[in-house]
C-alpha cells in the first residue's frame, strides 16, 4: 500500500466532473494534491484551494507547464475531456501528459478512460483513449486504466443535454430497453483514490467499472419514482442535436444498440462496496435538490 500522508497526487483537469471528485477523495484519504487546472482563479479552483488542495496552473497542450506540476509527485490522475476540445486535442493533451509523466518518473498513472474494451470501435471519444493509453505503456508509465460506463450524471447535468440526450435521443438510437452500466462520478473519484492506495494490485490493470445495470426505461421508471413526475424530454431532430453536439454521442449510442460486451459490476462493488445504484444515486441527488 503506498503511504498516502507522505505522497503527491498530481489531478489533470482538477476542476472538472472526474479530475475535482478525485481530489476530494484524495484529501479524505489523507493524501497531498496537486489540482492542476488553467484556470486557478476561478470558483471551482478556490473550492479545491480551500479544501486543501495546492492549486497550480498548467496548460496541458503544453507539456512544458506539466514538468514542474510532476516534480516530485508520485502519482498522476489523467483526464481529458474532448467535448471541450476535439478529439485530436484529447490525443495530444494526453501524450503530453504521458512524456511529462515518464520524464518526471511517476510512479503511478491512473487513466480516467472510457469505452467497452481494447478493440477499435468507431467511437472516437473511446478509440481515443486506447491511443492515449498506448502512450503511457510506450513510456513504460506504470499504468492504471478506469473505464467508467455511463455516468449516472447524464441523467441530470447540464452540460450532458439530459432532456434532450439521454431521455430522447440516446433511447431513440440505443433502444430504451437496452441496459446500461452506469456509475456517479463521485464514486469514480473514491474508486481512483483506491487504486492509488493499492498499486501493487491495480497497476497495469484496465477496470471497465459499472455499478448498476439499468436501461433507459428502468431509469425512467425510477426517476419517475422518486420525483413524482417523469423527467422532462425535448423531442428534437437528429440533426439538430449533431449540430450542437457532434456526432461522437449518436455514434456511441448507434454502436451500442446491437453490441455485446461484458457490464459486470463485479470490478466496481470489489473496489468500493457502497457503490451507488442507480435508485440510491436518484434519492441522494433528489434528496439534496431539495426534491425539484
Amino acid at each position: 500500500m503506498s503511504s498516502a500522508w507522505d505522497d503527491v497526487v498530481a489531478v489533470v483537469g482538477a476542476t472538472g466532473r472526474q479530475g475535482s471528485a478525485v481530489v476530494r477523495h484524495l484529501l479524505h484519504d489523507g493524501w497531498r494534491v496537486r489540482a492542476l487546472t488553467r484556470h486557478p482563479s476561478r470558483p471551482a479552483a478556490r473550492r479545491l484551494r480551500e479544501a486543501g488542495a495546492q492549486v497550480v496552473r498548467v496548460d496541458t497542450e503544453d507539456v512544458e507547464s506539466l514538468r514542474p506540476a510532476f516534480r516530485d509527485a508520485y502519482g498522476v490522475f489523467n483526464v481529458q475531456n474532448p467535448m471541450t476540445s476535439s478529439i485530436d486535442a484529447e490525443i495530444r493533451q494526453g501524450r503530453n501528459v504521458a512524456r511529462a509523466a515518464a520524464d518526471a518518473g511517476i510512479s503511478h498513472v491512473v487513466y480516467g478512460a472510457a469505452g467497452v474494451g481494447d478493440v477499435r470501435t468507431g467511437v472516437g471519444s473511446w478509440d481515443s483513449k486506447l491511443v492515449v493509453a498506448a502512450r503511457f505503456r510506450e513510456l513504460r508509465v506504470p499504468l492504471t486504466v478506469l473505464r467508467p460506463m455511463a455516468f449516472m450524471e447524464l441523467m441530470t447535468d447540464r452540460g450532458y443535454y439530459p432532456s434532450v440526450g439521454v431521455w430522447h435521443v440516446m433511447p431513440r438510437l440505443m433502444g430504451s430497453d437496452r441496459p446500461v452500466g452506469w456509475l456517479c462520478v463521485d464514486d469514480l473519484g473514491a474508486i481512483a483514490a483506491r487504486v492509488f492506495a493499492d498499486p501493487a494490485r491495480w497497476t497495469g490493470a484496465v477496470l471497465g467499472l459499472a455499478s448498476d445495470v439499468r436501461s433507459i426505461d428502468e431509469c425512467r421508471a425510477a426517476w419517475e419514482d422518486v420525483t413524482g413526475r417523469p423527467p422532462r424530454g425535448i423531442p428534437m431532430p437528429l440533426a439538430l442535436f449533431e449540430r450542437f453536439a457532434g456526432t461522437d454521442l449518436t455514434t456511441m449510442w448507434r454502436w451500442l444498440r446491437t453490441a455485446r460486451f461484458d457490464m459486470s459490476t463485479q470490478t466496481a462493488r470489489e473496489i468500493l462496496p457502497q457503490a451507488k445504484t442507480v435508485r440510491a444515486w436518484l434519492d441522494e441527488t433528489v434528496l439534496r435538490r431539495g426534491r425539484r
